[in-house]
Order: structure tokens, then C-alpha cells, then sequence
């Protein structure tokens, strides 16, 4: 990498003008993780200028400095960026501008974000095509891999996808989509290691891997961005979802609610059973692959117990930002409470590598399949956690609590729309909606899998007990006006009997 203290200019601008620049618009970026807080300085750590001339390009490592706040101490974070430069605005690019130079020999010359700019951002195209199996090639510090035989077309135009959080995608014709890692942490992404894994064992639950490249960080090799091939005719599973609900609740015959022959949801047209059942078996298919080709573990009495402390503490912490939780606590640490008993009773539990952030936004549909995406686990989790090995049913979990979420999520918005408290017998349709499908999800993933969800009860409670308190801080402080959606599953989990032992 560079030595910071030696860089002075990028392609002539001096590095304060650059730095300047970046300090007001980094906090405006989706994928910024510091926002709320304030910065204290940018560094250019890395700079390596990859495209000459007008238009210029620079690989930009940058590290973030922030002021200490509540729950946040002083430290450094470390994000990528393809710095374009131009001479003059080019007013396609206008939204991803960075700044424009005042006075000087370089006054008016724009700073902006290349990875919007498909003239520029197609080098790194260039770079896999010019690598093969086995034989990377080098640009300065950054090293371009290839996995498939076939390399990306070099001239493909890039868009870039706009509904990312913590990362920018780019679609490269209907060809490939490039995922560009945004904050860097050394070491490699979860998100290349179990792609790569799976593919090395056939699987076609995934998004076939075509390259990757890293570069050496905080002395580790470190991923910064992943090439797949682009499902074209894919849907991700939360719109399926969403459709699928609003179906239900559009039908006429709800609004017989009472009367003896008001249909269900398997009865009319928002029935999405089917379709959960098959997500279960892809799932467990990914599952079975991760665990024969990746380490795997058991859980037993101290890992469960130091497990359900865990999931105390995040309770407690719950219970004093928002007081609609205080309630139901107890009764919520009963959860926590049976799964430190399993240990003590000898109740093995598998651990292997998992999805580590699953939802139906995290899966696909194709005209033939599931496929399962974006294996980078929760973001905001240390990359040693992200990495570590884990019972699969905190996915399962997981995907239920998202079950949830699709069922409600048209509550949730017409309540953010002020059309108050929900009918009751919408209510119920919800309820109906989201158990088929969680129902029908477990069933899937039982038939295709070695354990049945269901039958670890303790298991599947704590662990969606847990994500169920996650959900109602995030909604507290991001959606007031969702948080009712986290709410309705902590009164369903606190009044839940203890699983027998």
C-alpha cells in the first residue's frame, strides 16, 4: 500500500483538495457505516492510478477518521473508492460528483465517483480478461483472479444497481454483476470464501463466481470485489413476497370476513406455500454443501451457555432503549433460559458456516430455481464473527422472522400512511399468511435436509427470539411506525410454553 506520509498529489491535484472534498460527501453515501458521526479527518492510504488522462481514474484506499460517541469509540474506518477525474462536468454524471475544483490550474476539474462511469469502470473488466484459472495478474497493489473459463466481455457498458446498502453493485451488460466491497476489513470476504466454496462443489444455488480481486490491507489478503454471473431473469424473494401478500389482501372475498365461506390463504391467489417449500429445500441443499466442503463443530453445555448469555445481554440492552419490550422480558428470557438447560443436558448442537444475514431479500428466484446471494453475513458484525461457525438453524430463524415482515409490511406502510390501527381481520390474514409459509418453508427444508427445524424447538425459539429484539431497536429508532411488526412476534415468543426437556 502506499505510504501516506510520501503521497502529495493524485494525477497533479494536490491530496488536501482531494480530502477536502471527500470530508462533506462520504457522509452522503448509502454505504457510508459512520453516519451520525463526526469526522475527524480523511487519509488516502492507498493510491494507485489505474486509468491516465481525461478522464483519469485512481484506486483510492481511504481511511475515515471519526470522534468517539456513545457506544462508538475513536477509530479509524477503511472504504474503497474508484476516484474518477475530469476537466470539465460531464452532466451525465452529475449525481455522482464528488466536488468540483475552485481557482488554480485545476479550477473547475470534477471529482466524482467512477464506478458510475461505465467508460472508465470497464478496466476492471480489462483486468479479469487479461487473468486466468490459476494465473492472476497485477495493477500495482491490487491482484485480479479469475474463476470461469470464459472471461466478461472487455466493452460491456455498467450500471450500477441502486438499491445496495453497504456495498455498490455494477451490471455489466446482462452478462455479469460486480459487487465492489465498500468499507474494507483485512482479510477475505465471507461473501467470495463461501462462493467460491459452493462452486467448487457444483452447487447451482448460487450465482456462479467469474473473478474476484483483492490487495494486501492490515496484513491480510482482502477482498474488494466479487464478479458473478447476472441472473437476468431473476426476482429477489421479497418482492415475490410482497406480491404474493398483496394478492391476499386484494381479494374480494376478504371482505366477507365472518362469514362461513371466507377463503384462506391457501384458497385464493396470494398463496405463496409452494414457492416457501422449495426455498426451504434450497436452503438446506446450501447448508449440506457448506458443511461437507467447510470446518464444522458441535455446541455443547459452555458454548450454549455463554450463547444465552449473549442473547441476555442484547435483551437487556433492548429493554432500555425501548420500553414496549419491558413487559415481556421475562418471559422472553425463558428462550435463553432453555437453550443454556440444552447444554446441560448434553443436547449436542451443529455448528458449521453459514448465510449469516438471511432474509427473502437475500434470495432469488430464476425461471428454474432458488439461489441463495450475498453471503457477507450482517455487515456491522466484526469479520472474525461473520467468519466463525454457527448453527444452521440461526438462518432458518432468520428466514422466518422474514416471513413475518412480508406478511405485515402492508400494515406497516398503511400505518405509516396514517390510516391507523389495522382491521382485525387483516390482522388474522397476516397471522394465516406468514405461518403456511413458515410452516411450509421448515417442511422443505426437512425433506431436502438432515433435521427438521421443528424438532428443535428450543433452538429455533431462542434464536428468532433473538432476532426478534434485534428487529424492534432497529424499528424503534429507524421506523416508528413498523416497529408493531417486531412487536407482534415478541408477544407470539414471550407467550410460548417452555419446549419440553
Amino acid at each position: 500500500m502506499t505510504d501516506p506520509t510520501r503521497l502529495q498529489n493524485l494525477g497533479g491535484i494536490p491530496v488536501d483538495a482531494v480530502r477536502g472534498q471527500l470530508v462533506p460527501w462520504l457522509p452522503r453515501q448509502r454505504w457510508f457505516a459512520g453516519k451520525g458521526r463526526t469526522i475527524r479527518g480523511v487519509e488516502v492510504v492507498s493510491a494507485v492510478e489505474v486509468v491516465r488522462g481525461d478522464p483519469a481514474m485512481f484506486h483510492l484506499v481511504l481511511a475515515v477518521e471519526h470522534e468517539a460517541a456513545a457506544g462508538h469509540p475513536a477509530a479509524a474506518d477503511h472504504y474503497q473508492l474508484l476516484l474518477g477525474i475530469r476537466a470539465r462536468r460531464l452532466e451525465r454524471l452529475d449525481y455522482a460528483t464528488i466536488g468540483r475544483l475552485r481557482g488554480g490550474p485545476h479550477d473547475g476539474t470534477v471529482l466524482y465517483d467512477a464506478a458510475h462511469d461505465s467508460e472508465l469502470s470497464r478496466w476492471v473488466l480489462e483486468r479479469f480478461a487479461a487473468a486466468v484459472p490459476e494465473r492472476p495478474v497485477e495493477t500495482g497493489p491490487l491482484v485480479f483472479h479469475r474463476y470461469a473459463d470464459r472471461a466478461p466481455g472487455t466493452r460491456l457498458a455498467g450500471l450500477v444497481v441502486g438499491v445496495e446498502q453497504s456495498n455498490t453493485s455494477i451490471v455489466f451488460g446482462d452478462d455479469v454483476i460486480m459487487k465492489l466491497f465498500r468499507r474494507l476489513t483485512p482479510g477475505v470476504n465471507p461473501d467470495l470464501e463461501l462462493t467460491l466454496a459452493l462452486a467448487d462443489v457444483g452447487s447451482r444455488r448460487i450465482p456462479q463466481p467469474v473473478a474476484w480481486f483483492e490487495a494486501e490491507f492490515g496484513g491480510e489478503t482482502t477482498t474488494l470485489g466479487l464478479v458473478q454471473e447476472y441472473l437476468r431473469t431473476g426476482t429477489d424473494g421479497w418482492e415475490l413476497a410482497k406480491t404474493s401478500v398483496r394478492d391476499l389482501y386484494a381479494d374480494q372475498d376478504l371482505h366477507g370476513i365472518g362469514s362461513a365461506d371466507a377463503l384462506r390463504a391457501h384458497e385464493v391467489g396470494g398463496d405463496f406455500a409452494g414457492e416457501s417449500f422449495r426455498l426451504g429445500v434450497a436452503t438446506a441443499e446450501v447448508h449440506a454443501d457448506l458443511a461437507r466442503t467447510l470446518p464444522t463443530g458441535i455446541a455443547r453445555e459452555a458454548q450454549l451457555t455463554a450463547l444465552a448469555e449473549q442473547m441476555g445481554r442484547r435483551l437487556d440492552a433492548a429493554t432500555e432503549v425501548v420500553a414496549e419490550l419491558a413487559p415481556y422480558a421475562d418471559r422472553l428470557r425463558e428462550a435463553y433460559r432453555d437453550l443454556a438447560r440444552l447444554g446441560r443436558e448434553d443436547h449436542p448442537v451443529p455448528l458449521q458456516r453459514i448465510h449469516g444475514d438471511f432474509h427473502l431479500g437475500q434470495v432469488m428466484r430464476t425461471a428454474t430455481r432458488w439461489v441463495l446471494i450475498d453471503f457477507e453475513g450482517e455487515p456491522a458484525q466484526p469479520l472474525v464473527e461473520r467468519r466463525a461457525v454457527h448453527s444452521p438453524l440461526r438462518d432458518v430463524a432468520a428466514m422466518l422472522r422474514s416471513f413475518d415482515y412480508a406478511a405485515r409490511h402492508l400494515l406497516a406502510e398503511r400505518r405509516a400512511g396514517g390510516a391507523g390501527v389495522p382491521a382485525p381481520h387483516l390482522v388474522r390474514r397476516a397471522e394465516e399468511w406468514a405461518m403456511r409459509n413458515r410452516d411450509a418453508f421448515c417442511a422443505g427444508y426437512a425433506k431436502a435436509g438432515s433435521v427438521d427445524p421443528r424438532a428443535e424447538p428450543v433452538l429455533l425459539r431462542a434464536f428468532e427470539t433473538d432476532k426478534a429484539v434485534y428487529e424492534v431497536v432497529y424499528e424503534s429508532g429507524n421506523r416508528p411506525s413498523w416497529l408493531p411488526v417486531p412487536m407482534s412476534a415478541i408477544r407470539r415468543l414471550a407467550d410460548r410454553a417452555p419446549a419440553p426437556h
